[in-house]
């Protein structure tokens, strides 16, 4: 059975240098994730990031991935989730959503998709649409 988890997150990105020639020739900027999840979802995350912004005003992308590991509504355990963004724009498009048997611990067999809202003052939000197969689920 789906079930949906909400809450907040405060998040630091942290900018690295790159680290070969390849890496500087792709001219992208590459970052570190530092995630702490509050509500139904209690835990942190890390993870990394590549991202690139255009020379068009409010035209981006960015892929990543972040191992999270907490407890998701009472169930323990650590799950990585995937995500591919865009904006056009200004108008922002991404798709987050966990990696096919990553799960551990009582996440195991965790399958789902997470969206996230960044208000206007900054307050970073997300709603977690997931089910857990499984002897836990």
């Amino acid at each position: 059975m789906s079930q949906r988890a909400t809450g907040s997150f405060d998040v630091k990105v942290t900018p690295q240098k790159p680290d070969t020639q390849v890496a500087r020739a792709a001219n992208l900027s590459r970052l570190t994730i530092d995630k702490r999840f509050h509500g139904d979802l209690e835990g942190i995350s890390k993870g990394e990031m590549l991202a690139l912004q255009t020379d068009t005003q409010g035209s981006a992308g960015y892929v990543a991935l972040e191992r999270v590991t907490g407890k998701l509504k009472g169930r323990s355990g650590a799950f990585v989730l995937q995500h591919s963004a865009t904006m056009n724009r200004g108008k922002p498009e991404s798709a987050i959503t966990v990696v096919p048997d990553s799960g551990s611990g009582e996440l195991r067999g965790i399958s789902g998709h997470m969206s996230i809202n960044v208000a206007a003052d900054g307050t970073h939000t997300y709603e977690f649409d997931f089910k857990v197969e499984g002897p836990h689920g």
